[in-house]
């Protein structure tokens, strides 16, 4: 996976890509990341990169002429980019777009924008996909590229390591995660369910499945009408509402 993310704020970027599972996985040559300032594309002594909006209004608007010049700069090589821009207007960011961006071949450019937006002409004319992650307004883009390249890396084949992690976590398998417990096995007053500790594999399967079906009922039950029932889950909902 091949990332090239413009900003104004390199530093916010390659802190969070130093640590932990993103680090590893560049290490091992599984992820990419090329982190570039939009002011160095920027023309003239001071490097302008923003200017008033035109017609009136408040705040700044950042400026096409860097934006333009660092995809087209980033393009050179000859390797087809996937534009993206990260916009509270985009399509919402989901389990199921990050499992397509990780497996996407052509290179992924993230533009983070800051201040009152980014003129019009780059969405027009450069921008392939805009994408959101929530329904609210960040300082600038870079916290939701870092969240998308986090959430589509983990999905690339041994980027976690132990593959069956991914497949069980939280909206993999359309459920909500379930309880998870380690040592001590009780700690001042509050016990590891037994079953956890039977060493019964079906039935921790079944208190798994059914524990994440009762947390996505209470907390997503939106959740339930996008994945298909089995007749098990069927019955351990059923068991669950008799239990509420």
């Amino acid at each position: 996976m091949k990332c090239d993310v413009l900003t104004l704020f390199p530093d916010i970027v390659n802190a969070y890509l130093k640590e932990s599972i993103l680090k590893r996985a560049q290490e091992r040559g599984l992820l990419q990341v090329r982190v570039h300032n939009i002011r160095d594309f920027a023309e003239g002594r001071h490097k302008q990169v923003d200017d008033y909006p035109f017609g009136g209004g408040p705040g700044m608007v950042l400026k096409p002429e860097p934006i333009f010049k660092a995809v087209e700069g980033i393009k050179k090589d000859g390797i087809p980019r996937r534009v993206v821009l990260l916009t509270p207007q985009g399509e919402p960011f989901s389990q199921a777009k990050a499992e397509e961006l990780s497996k996407e071949e052509r290179g992924l450019v993230f533009i983070c924008g800051r201040y009152e937006g980014i003129d019009e002409r780059v969405r027009e004319c450069l921008v392939d996909d805009e994408i959101s992650i929530g329904d609210y307004v960040l300082t600038g883009g870079e916290l939701a590229a870092l969240v998308i390249i986090d959430a589509s890396a983990r999905l690339i084949p041994e980027a976690l390591g132990d593959e069956k992690s991914k497949e069980e976590e939280s909206f993999s398998w359309g459920l909500l995660d379930y309880p998870h417990y380690t040592r001590p096995r009780e700690y001042e007053g509050m016990n590891v369910p037994e079953v956890l500790i039977s060493g019964n594999h079906r039935e921790i399967w079944l208190w798994r499945r059914k524990e994440a079906l009762r947390k996505t009922m209470n907390v997503r039950a939106d959740l339930l009408k996008r994945i298909e029932l089995s007749d098990i889950d069927k019955k351990l909902i059923s068991e669950i509402e008799g239990e509420q």
